[in-house]
């Protein structure tokens, strides 16, 4: 079968001696820009080699037109592409979905360490849509109609109240909203079942594991159960929602995973 085109975004950092690669790997109904606003510029003056995937029917990658035919396993072979394409050791960094897709990916694929941020539980989405909606019971319309290029003031202020932390502004969190991009169907459906497509096998390698304590998504009481399989660490942040990365107080998550990684001496091998 032809490998569909992928879009891998590179982001090289202006550092002599640079660290790890990172790759970060998106959520669903979003694409890889939802890292270059904050998160890339910062790593990169850190010190790192940054790359961004746009996972099948996302960004600039091929696959628009029949996103719904798109599955987990599917979204882990375009990491896996990604992969192949950058040297030296990497460090995966994955957000909601995309740490189901890192997960997958993880089964037979190479990496140094990882890092899940708000990621699914094992149980699934299903219980979490469920008391989602039940709190916010304009959500998906909400969603759908944004999908639509449809815009309100009870649209926008349902989705900051979901997406972001109490302090966030509906303001503020209006320009990240044309972030939002239709996902697969049949992903969709693969999170909500999680627990019959979780991975069989799991490398021992580093792990953190890292959500916001005002995720109204994935409750952060979620994240220790998503470490225990991965014996990963888990680090629960005050004053930040799901996105954390695009957040009022994303320098927080930032710093803490900086933290982490530091602690992991992972040099590349391009600065030897």
């Amino acid at each position: 079968m032809k490998q569909r085109k992928i879009k891998l975004h590179r982001h090289p950092t202006a550092h002599p001696e640079a660290r790890a690669n990172l790759l970060f790997v998106h959520g669903g109904y979003v694409d890889s820009s939802c890292w270059q606003h904050y998160f890339i510029p910062f790593f990169q003056e850190q010190g790192y080699d940054c790359y961004a995937v746009d996972l099948a029917g996302h960004g600039a990658s091929e696959g628009r037109e029949h996103i719904d035919d798109f599955g987990i396993a599917d979204y882990a072979a375009d990491v896996a592409h990604a992969m192949a394409q950058i040297d030296g050791p990497t460090i995966v960094i994955g957000h909601s979905m995309g740490t189901m897709v890192l997960e997958r990916y993880l089964e037979a694929g190479d990496a140094v360490a990882a890092a899940f941020l708000a990621p699914v539980p094992p149980t699934g989405t299903l219980p979490s849509a469920i008391s989602l909606t039940t709190r916010f019971p304009g959500f998906l319309q909400a969603i759908e109609r944004v999908l639509d290029r449809q815009r309100s003031d009870e649209i926008e202020e349902v989705l900051t109240r979901v997406y972001f932390a109490k302090d966030m502004s509906v303001r503020e969190a209006r320009r990240f909203m044309n972030f939002i991009v239709p996902e697969s169907q049949k992903a969709i459906a693969e999170m909500a079942t999680a627990l019959m497509v979780r991975p069989k096998s799991r490398r021992k390698l580093p792990v953190v594991v890292m959500g916001g304590e005002e995720d109204a998504v994935f409750s952060s009481s979620m994240l220790y159960f998503s470490a225990v399989p991965w014996r990963g660490e888990v680090r629960r942040l005050p004053n930040l929602g799901h996105v954390l990365m695009l957040d009022t107080q994303w320098q927080s998550a930032a710093d803490s995973l900086l933290e982490w990684m530091e602690k992991l001496e992972i040099v590349s091998s391009c600065s030897a």
